[in-house]
């Protein structure tokens, strides 16, 4: 520190805080929400954390200046969450040919007009078309105003009160059911469908929304504290369905696909519940930045599919097409 400038002094403060910070959210998946619902927003704020402590890396590097090691340390001790917003994948099985399953929460098809346009429903159904995967599982969608992807089987429980959830299929459903989340217009839905001489439970979840604008711009103190405090309660929510999505996936008698909108990253408690010993696509075969909602300030992946550990993932991959506030995301997965 005494061969350092002024400046330099100050970035190193700045530094220590940042890699401190970033230390300490390594323990939220570890901390239910309904105990620790403060420190459970943090969540939200590990890849920004991981993004600045890369900053602080660069620089002190660039500098052949030792101060490095402080962020190179905390990134390397925190090297899973890393990969869980950033992945190299070197192994390329797109040639060999899979069952691709996509997850797409598609915001209603722009019912409220979100995006100035008028042809969205026509351009996400053009995209799913020209994909053409086996399954799709949306989130948020609008029957009212959708057309028809032709698919086989579908499951589309109708409710007043609820959400929608869709799973779209070219196989044969032989079982499926709802999962209902109290004092919520939230749900999760599944299929069981028998593909070669495996049957698999298909999952498609939407967890507690927070129900906020995510445009941070120009918020003054009420409105972060109260943007803060709903944050704290809908993790709360997101805890307590968790647990009864973990209870029901116990209980399925068939390997789990789970596919959904988290509306929480992987840093995060529900996701540690929810993965438990499944295999997250993206950590296995995703490349870049697995951001699956559009946020103007660094990449944010609350949506995932997470498999059975016996099933082989062949790929991952996110599509930047902006027809909602969600990316789609599509795995190919060796049924045997």
């Amino acid at each position: 520190m005494k061969r350092l400038n002024f400046f330099d002094k100050l970035v190193f403060l700045l530094n220590s805080l940042a890699a401190t910070v970033l230390l300490l959210s390594y323990i939220l998946p570890f901390l239910p929400p309904k105990s620790f619902s403060v420190l459970a927003v943090l969540s939200l704020a590990v890849p920004f954390l991981l993004l600045l402590n890369l900053i602080f890396f660069i620089y002190w590097l660039a500098q052949l200046k030792r101060q490095f090691i402080l962020s190179l340390f905390v990134m390397a001790l925190g090297y899973t969450h890393i990969k869980s917003s950033f992945n190299f994948n070197s192994n390329d099985n797109s040639q060999e040919k899979g069952i691709e399953i996509m997850s797409y929460n598609v915001h209603l098809l722009n019912l409220y007009k979100w995006i100035d346009a008028d042809d969205i429903p026509e351009k996400i159904h053009d995209f799913i078309i020209n994909q053409s995967p086996a399954i799709v599982c949306i989130q948020e969608y609008e029957s009212g105003i959708a057309t028809d992807l032709n698919y086989p089987y579908v499951f589309r429980p109708q409710s007043n009160s609820k959400s929608e959830l869709v799973i779209f299929s070219k196989y044969k459903f032989v079982n499926s059911g709802v999962i209902n989340f109290p004092s919520s217009a939230n749900r999760a839905v599944f299929v069981d469908v028998k593909i070669k001489s495996d049957t698999l439970r298909i999952y498609n979840l939407h967890l507690q929304s927070t129900g906020i604008n995510t445009d941070v711009r120009g918020l003054d103190s009420q409105q972060s504290d109260r943007m803060f405090n709903q944050l704290s309660s809908t993790f709360t929510a997101q805890q307590v369905q968790a647990e009864l999505m973990a209870t029901n996936m116990r209980k399925s008698p068939h390997k789990i696909v789970l596919c959904g909108d988290f509306n929480n990253t992987a840093h995060s408690y529900v996701y540690r519940l929810l993965k438990s010993n499944l295999k997250d696509t993206f950590e296995v075969a995703g490349n870049g930045f697995g951001g699956t909602y559009n946020f103007d300030y660094f990449p944010l992946r609350i949506d995932f599919i997470l498999t059975d550990p016996s099933i082989e993932i062949l790929n991952f991959k996110n599509y930047a097409v902006e027809f909602s506030d969600h990316y789609p995301i599509c795995t190919a997965l060796k049924i045997k």
